[in-house]
């Protein structure tokens, strides 16, 4: 649509320095939300929206329900939303696509707006000479470090 606007936000970090702090931070971004609502086409989410996510087959982080919310109301009122996952929240799986409809991405993206071509993602890793990080990653990606982390009680 041509007078629609396509919006980016990312790193929130919900989640720290404690609750207190993090839920006037997801209030504010609520009250963003709701004035961009009327004109967005499309929101790109791109990673670390919170500090911390990992999803157990049955179990998803408890709190940040207002930000949760508003995510749910604009997508049922037919505005897109995009997460790219970034560090704090690559264990993230299913969750957001089934039970709210956001559409996940876990590796950047080119997409075409208005005739332009634009490089979307979290940008971590970019960076090609940067081996701790390209090390780190690998070892939380695999299999095996998301299968001894779901054996932890989410308590």
């Amino acid at each position: 649509m041509e007078n629609k606007k396509i919006y980016f936000a990312s790193d929130f970090h919900l989640g720290i320095p404690n609750k207190t702090e993090s839920q006037k931070r997801e209030k504010l971004i609520v009250l963003w939300l709701d004035t961009i609502k009327n004109d967005a086409d499309s929101i790109y989410l791109l990673g670390d929206i919170f500090d911390f996510w990992f999803e157990y087959k049955k179990v998803v982080p408890k709190g940040f329900v207002r930000f949760l919310g508003k995510i749910s109301e604009l997508i049922d009122n037919g505005i897109k939303i995009y997460f790219f996952t970034g560090n704090h929240d690559m264990w993230m799986e299913e969750y957001f696509n089934e039970e709210i409809g956001v559409i996940v991405h876990k590796k950047n993206q080119i997409i075409s707006h208005q005739n332009k071509q634009l490089f979307i993602g979290h940008g971590d890793g970019i960076d090609k000479t940067d081996y701790s990080y390209k090390l780190l990653n690998i070892i939380f990606k695999s299999k095996i470090c998301k299968w001894l982390f779901s054996r932890l009680h989410p308590n």
